[in-house]
């Protein structure tokens, strides 16, 4: 121990008493710690500093019509961007842009396409696209600046989704809002449909049977209009036929009038004649009476009553057989089925038979006169007194039959004749009304027939809608069932009086609901102010390997004097010296960082105290592996360094680095040292600082043991290496 102190002391007094030694362990004492700040500083807030990194922006978008809403959501993007500090944006035309970018003038260029809008108008269609962002970078300039970049346009691209679902959704939710009003006025109309398709399930068998029977009796309508298409070429014929019968009727109707016209005054006259011969006969009867009759008188006078009698009578026969015509022509005519014309005709046929039995009595008399006067030759011998009587009968008779005839000619003057004119009128008006009918009827038929025609087509076409209804019913039922049971879920599930409060909403909070749906409320358990504070502890450790390899590449890790000494007692007396300078090195580094950078450090003593720990170990294993391999040992230790440096985790989660260095991560002095460091800077956790301490101090131990028990044994060995490689001029 006495003579480790005694190393210990004499390296000390050496450097005081050497203004040049002092100067050069000064240096290296203050060395380590401009490299840790240097780079602590460096890295204190870069981020911070982004708006300096120019990018530029491309907008070619063009806009778009949606809903006959304007809209230019790339100079919206344009606007934001004039006013956002994120980076030093500059609005730019592509080709200048890109070459800027490959000159390096730009770290990256952010291209809006002119589809941009267009694109996000399509979210309202049935296939809506994607809007598209191009992103160019020049990755050659720096390894940081395009990922900040890119982070940068990520967020851009955030920030108008952000925007673009936050405008959606509020629109969205303006929509709901309205249409659960619109539920609210409509809840009777809505209860009353869910009755309508309860109704329907329930009628749905009878609307089949319905519609069956419709389609049974479409084809039996159908084939009821063939049969009437079939008759109407009888119709038209039976209607033609009708016309020339009512024009033939019509005809023989006025010949008939004009016959009647031309035999009424030789029916007066005959009429005439006969009253006049009546009235002769009278006459005659009367002057015969006061004759005495013989036979020849007897036979003049028989002969002169047969004459004028059988004239009377032909004169009759005459009028009956005019009589006769008339009341056949009349009987002819009873074509019209009207009451009132039926009825007339049956007066006028019996005044017609009434003057016919009239003349018949009136012949009849004539005729007995006649027989009666054919009784006078026989009569003549027998009774004188007799035929006397006789001839007064016959003249009272033919008195009479003067009187019947005066009577049947006035009759046929005032009823006959115009009855018979007014029958004959009226049939001619019935023909008239018959054939106007019969000719409207003819020019019906063609219309008839076109809207039987138009029928037939629309019977054709009703059956093969009711024949698809029909082949569709079976779909409809299951639909129509379908939505019976759903409304019936719907209703056992969900109120509508609950769906209805939950669509009606605050339009507006809704879409601030949208635009941030999740607001992240960071709670710091070990709050670090800025990304130089989180790397403070990697390069406080850094900086105090660098300055153990400082010193062993300066400094002679064995003793001037060996003589004297044991090989265990050059070894620490000479660690002794190297730990000492390590420990101002980190008195340094972590004061220089407390009071210098001004870094915020949760546990400051402990910073400090956990900076000279590490020192310690660190110089001991730098210190051990040049005092005990020499050269190889520098080599080592620089090994060492790189390897810590990419697998310590100081910049770089473990589960983001390579399986590599994910494997050595345990065994590496670098990995305890920054967690230590980070403990104080952040907050100190009793178990992580037990455990980091620990293994700090296996290391420490295990290359103690090294140099105590190894130095002697490998240092001939060491010793000769050294010598052949000053030999080669190349090393001191």
């Amino acid at each position: 121990m006495k003579h480790i102190w005694r190393i210990f002391s004499k390296d000390w007094k050496n450097i005081t008493k050497n203004w040049v030694a002092l100067i050069l362990i000064g240096g290296l004492i203050i060395l380590p710690s401009l490299y840790a700040w240097f780079n602590i500083k460096a890295s204190w807030d870069p981020y911070s500093q982004t708006d300096q990194l120019p990018v530029a922006v491309v907008n070619e978008d063009t806009g778009a019509t949606v809903r006959s809403t304007e809209i230019d959501v790339g100079n919206d993007i344009v606007e934001k961007l004039e006013e956002n500090a994120s980076f030093d944006w500059h609005m730019s035309e592509r080709e200048d842009a890109m070459d800027k970018l490959r000159y390096g003038d730009y770290y990256a260029v952010i291209v809006i396409p002119e589809n941009f809008s267009n694109r996000l108008g399509t979210v309202i269609s049935d296939q809506p696209k994607k809007s598209e962002i191009e992103y160019y970078v020049n990755e050659k300039i720096n390894a940081i600046a395009p990922k900040i970049t890119e982070k940068g346009a990520s967020v851009l691209v955030d920030q108008i989704a952000s925007s673009f679902i936050s405008e959606v959704n509020g629109t969205v939710a303006e929509i709901f809002n309205n249409l659960g009003m619109e539920l609210e006025n409509d809840l009777p109309d809505i209860k009353r449909f869910e009755d309508y398709v309860f109704k329907l399930e329930e009628n749905l068998p009878e609307i089949h049977g319905l519609i069956s029977d419709a389609y049974s009796d479409s084809k039996s309508a159908a084939s009821i209009i063939n049969d009437v298409q079939s008759l109407i070429p009888e119709a038209e014929r039976t209607t033609d036929q009708g016309l020339e019968t009512i024009d033939q009727t019509t005809a023989f109707i006025n010949d008939a009038e004009k016959r009647l016209n031309e035999l009424s005054p030789k029916v007066k006259e005959d009429l005439k004649t006969a009253q006049q011969t009546a009235e002769d006969v009278n006459a005659f009867l009367q002057d015969i009476q006061s004759i005495n009759l013989n036979l020849s008188t007897v036979s003049e006078i028989k002969d002169g009553i047969n004459e004028r009698t059988s004239r009377s009578i032909q004169e009759l026969e005459n009028v009956e057989q005019i009589l006769e015509q008339v009341k056949e022509q009349q009987q002819d005519n009873e074509t019209d089925p009207d009451q009132n014309n039926e009825e007339n005709s049956t007066v006028s046929q019996e005044a017609i038979d009434q003057a016919l039995a009239d003349i018949q009595t009136i012949k009849e008399s004539l005729q007995t006169v006649q027989n009666d006067s054919n009784q006078i030759d026989s009569l003549l011998t027998e009774k004188q007194e007799e035929i006397d009587q006789t001839l007064s009968s016959l003249e009272e008779k033919s008195g009479q039959t003067a009187g019947r005839i005066d009577a049947f000619l006035k009759e046929y003057n005032e009823d006959i004749e115009p009855a018979v004119l007014e029958e004959v009128n009226k049939a001619e008006q019935t023909l008239n009304n018959a054939r106007s009918i019969l000719s409207e009827v003819q020019s019906t038929i063609p219309e008839v027939e076109s809207i039987l025609n138009n029928t037939e087509g629309n019977i054709t076409e009703g059956q093969d809608i009711l024949e698809y209804m029909l082949n569709e019913y079976p779909y409809i039922n299951d639909k129509v069932n379908q939505m019976a049971d759903r409304i019936r879920d719907i209703q056992g599930d969900a109120d509508i009086n609950d769906i209805i409060e939950l669509l009606k909403n605050d339009p507006g909070a809704e879409q601030s609901f949208f635009e941030e749906p999740v607001k992240l409320n960071k709670n710091s358990l070990f709050p670090i102010d800025n990304y130089g504070t989180g790397l403070t502890p990697f390069y406080t450790v850094l900086s105090l390997w660098v300055g153990a390899l400082l010193l062993v590449s300066l400094l002679s890790t064995d003793p001037v004097q060996m003589r004297g000494y044991r090989t265990y007692e050059q070894y620490f007396g000479k660690l002794a010296t190297f730990v000492s300078i390590g420990v101002l090195q980190a008195l340094v580094v972590t004061l220089g960082n407390l009071f210098v950078l001004h870094i915020g450090i949760a546990e400051s003593v402990p910073f400090v105290l956990f900076g000279i720990g590490i020192s310690f170990v660190f110089m001991t294993i730098v210190y051990t592996l040049v005092s005990v391999f020499g050269d190889v040992g520098k080599a080592g230790a620089i090994v060492m360094l790189v390897l810590q440096i990419a697998g310590s985790g100081g910049t770089y989660p473990v589960a983001l680095l390579p399986e590599f260095f994910q494997m050595i991560h345990p065994f590496l002095p670098f990995s305890y040292a920054v967690d230590l460091m980070r403990e104080a800077v952040g907050g100190i956790v009793g178990t992580r600082v037990e455990r980091d301490l620990l293994f700090l101090a296996i290391f420490a131990a295990v290359f103690l043991g090294i140099g105590a028990f190894l130095k002697g044994p490998l240092q001939k060995g060491t010793n000769q290496l050294m010598k052949k490689s000053r030999e080669s001029g190349l090393f001191h």
